[in-house]
């Protein structure tokens, strides 16, 4: 299962409380997309954060790794987990005009 998985900060949390953590985290993540787990992080643009494109069994799977992040465990951001599926809207493009 492809899943959209996106930090959110709890309250409290800031730069400041992130910055002993962060070198921990990127390690951390290194080591999920070398099991897998991450296919593809990214920088969000619209603020601090990241969104990773990740492959899970479950959300709760998905859930349970994400918890693991030194952030996450630290109390500073927890996860929205959005769960993907195929586009099937390219059909659209083949069906009868007539139909």
């Amino acid at each position: 299962m492809r899943l959209l998985c996106l930090d959110i900060p709890l309250p409290g949390a800031s730069p400041e409380k992130y910055r002993p953590h962060l070198l921990e985290e990127v390690r951390h993540a290194w080591q999920l997309y070398q099991s897998g787990f991450v296919r593809d992080i990214y920088f969000r643009e619209d603020r601090p954060g990241v969104a990773i494109i990740a492959e899970s069994d479950s959300v709760n799977s998905a859930r349970q790794i994400l918890a693991t992040f030194p952030l996450a465990e630290f109390g500073l951001i927890d996860w929205e987990v959005i769960p993907l599926g195929p586009f099937v809207g390219w059909e659209s493009l083949f069906a009868s005009r007539d139909a």
